[in-house]
């Protein structure tokens, strides 16, 4: 890490699951870390949990599918930062587990606000920033799923947003070369969250059987987010896949 000041991290999403992980690894690492979710009383929480302290942290409540919020958010983060160096876009959602026939529009647009919508909000202001501090440049990652390679039964909100968050990785990696600005993509898969509680109870297969799978712990999600973040902007990992070692992806599972 430089020594030149001191880095400071966006987690977005980061009142729980991997965004918590992620926001104690990069704490860790000796970034100041800005935590951001739409619950602020989680959020303050999660700080306290990660062991963090107004000195190096910051919980911001945004809702980061919306224009306003995000502004708002960024606005925070320099007053008490100045800086930005990496930004782990992390927040998102799924729809019910339904024919997707049967989705409302409602539920489709939720989907797309908080998965695509926010990272590219988000990765808007923080290209503005980076652009424009110095030192130039930063570091974007983008959370993607084992979902951005192959869904899961009755998932195409959420599938297909995370198949668009591969295009939105590649495009900022390109257009942010000029500007010191690195972009790469994790995906994740069964990291023992409250989100993944499901499929270590049994969740149905391509192949329409219901199984159990095992998961991994988030806390080793962390340390790859942290990984990727750490290197000299001369390099990018852009393109990271950790997974539960035994879950049915790798094959005809």
């Amino acid at each position: 890490m430089s020594t030149t000041h001191t880095k400071v991290a966006l987690v977005t999403g980061a009142g729980a699951g991997i965004g918590k992980a992620a926001a104690k690894a990069l704490l860790q690492g000796g970034y100041q870390v800005v935590l951001t979710g739409r619950n602020l009383d989680r959020l303050k929480q999660a700080m306290i949990d990660i062991g963090g302290s107004s000195e190096n942290c910051l919980a911001v409540a945004c809702d980061v599918g919306k224009p306003e919020q995000v502004k708002n958010l960024f606005k925070a983060l320099k007053e008490r930062f100045g800086r930005i160096d990496v930004l782990f876009n992390n927040a998102g959602m799924g729809a019910p587990a339904i024919p997707m026939e049967d989705l409302s529009y409602e539920q489709w647009m939720n989907v797309l606000h908080a998965n695509l919508s926010g990272a590219f909000l988000c990765s808007q202001e923080a290209i503005r920033m980076m652009k424009t501090q110095s030192p130039q440049g930063g570091r974007i990652i983008n959370n993607g799923s084992i979902s951005a390679h192959a869904p899961r039964p009755l998932s195409a909100p959420y599938t297909a947003t995370k198949h668009a968050i591969t295009g939105l990785t590649k495009t900022i990696a390109l257009d942010g070369r000029p500007f010191n600005i690195a972009c790469g993509q994790i995906d994740i898969g069964n990291a023992a969250t409250e989100m993944t509680e499901p499929m270590a109870a049994g969740i149905l297969q391509a192949d329409q059987s219901v199984k159990a799978e095992p998961r991994m712990d988030v806390d080793h999600v962390g340390k790859a987010v942290l990984h990727m973040a750490q290197l000299p902007l001369e390099s990018n990992i852009l393109s990271m896949t950790i997974m539960a070692t035994n879950m049915p992806y790798v094959g005809r599972g």
